[in-house]
């Protein structure tokens, strides 16, 4: 096995090149090649496949120089020893007894360039330019291994705030309820007391006035505690939607029907909430820029795969907007959808309305009383 990946060469440092050669002759061909070529090196020479792998465990390459026939096997043998480690050096065919087909073939496999002991002359070009490519790959797969850890970190984050901000909202709803609920409603109580004793009409309509006031004040209170933590949830996902599509008719004027397959859908709270937050968050949209004059919410729970759509027959999407920069919504919908290992399907015509449908794969109840 390779002991190490290899690191980027510096020019300033000879390449170390391991040789896989039953000529001795031909092996000083191509050091006084690459000594002409003035490429500085170290060749290091084996000819049997347990020195070849020896060498690779014993030190790393930069280079690999391979003839195609030896003595009881090919370079390809050497090859398999090789291309399965991350990070293995460039290997080069350099023989005179293989065709160009057998060459393309070897290539196919991912051995780096070949050249013919007839044409050695290439070798100090093809030996840098296989090492330019094999840089470039080992900088584009440690950028990809970046990127997929950046997204990790990021999907983790979004997660914890859909969390803390779930917290923070099921707090500021008991909040408002044991404080401000209950502070408005014994004003309520005292006002209704003044208008019952007071003997100045003035004083009885200021009273009345008041009362009015308040509890339109006890409405937006209890209207928005309902948004940050509705309760309705624990009575389950149909009756929550079918609550929140009623709220939304009666407000916005436009028709919403709710259908399900079944009265009761048993998810996870988790799921529960997102697929809740989904349907509020598209509704909200639909208000502000569909112009609908339908919209239809439908849940299903079948073949292990929950599914929420809300689709409305207004004027649809403008183009782009799925890929505007600060579309949050949507992008949040769709973080959202991830944190519960879902994924999130938008659709829309000009004209002809949008379909945002949510999609979360259910474990067997068998796996979610094995989890940890």
């Amino acid at each position: 096995m390779i002991a190490a990946p290899m690191a980027p060469h510096s020019n300033s440092l000879p390449l170390r090149i391991l040789h896989l050669e039953d000529s001795t002759a031909d092996h000083e061909l191509a050091r006084l090649t690459l000594r002409r070529a003035g490429l500085g090196h170290t060749l290091h020479r084996v000819d049997t496949l347990e020195g070849f792998r020896d060498s690779l465990g014993q030190e790393s390459f930069d280079v690999v120089l391979a003839d195609y026939n030896l003595p009881g096997f090919t370079a390809l043998d050497a090859w398999a020893l090789i291309s399965g480690q991350p990070g293995h050096p460039p290997f080069i065919l350099l023989s005179g007894a293989i065709g160009e087909a057998a060459a393309v073939d070897a290539m196919r496999l991912g051995i780096a360039d070949y050249v013919l002991k007839d044409e050695i002359a290439r070798l100090p070009h093809v030996i840098e330019r296989a090492r330019e490519v094999h840089e470039a790959r080992i900088a584009r797969e440690q950028a990809v291994q970046e990127l997929a850890h950046s997204q990790q970190r990021l999907a983790e984050l979004t997660e914890h705030l859909q969390s803390s901000i779930e917290q923070e909202r099921a707090a500021i709803s008991r909040e408002i309820h044991d404080d401000i609920g209950g502070s408005l409603t014994a004003i309520l109580f005292d006002l209704a007391w003044i208008g019952r004793h007071a003997q100045q009409t003035e004083v009885c309509e200021h009273a009345q006035a008041a009362t009015n006031m308040l509890q339109h004040a006890l409405g937006a209170s209890q209207r928005i505690m309902m948004n940050l933590r509705p309760p309705v949830l624990d009575q389950g996902l149909v009756a929550a939607v079918q609550w929140l599509a009623s709220g939304f008719e009666r407000r916005s004027g436009v028709a919403t029907q709710v259908r399900s397959n079944a009265t009761v859908i048993h998810l996870p709270p988790e799921v529960q909430l997102v697929a809740y937050r989904t349907a509020q968050e598209a509704l909200t949209n639909a208000s502000k820029y569909a112009q609908a004059q339908t919209i239809h919410i439908d849940m299903a729970d079948t073949g292990g795969v929950f599914t929420l759509e809300i689709s409305d027959d207004g004027r649809g999407l403008e183009d782009g907007a799925l890929t505007k920069p600060k579309s949050f919504g949507l992008t949040g919908l769709r973080e959202r959808a991830k944190t519960v290992d879902g994924w999130l399907d938008i659709s829309s015509l000009s004209g002809q309305g949008t379909s945002i449908i949510l999609s979360v794969p259910l474990r067997p109840p068998s796996e979610k009383d094995n989890t940890p």
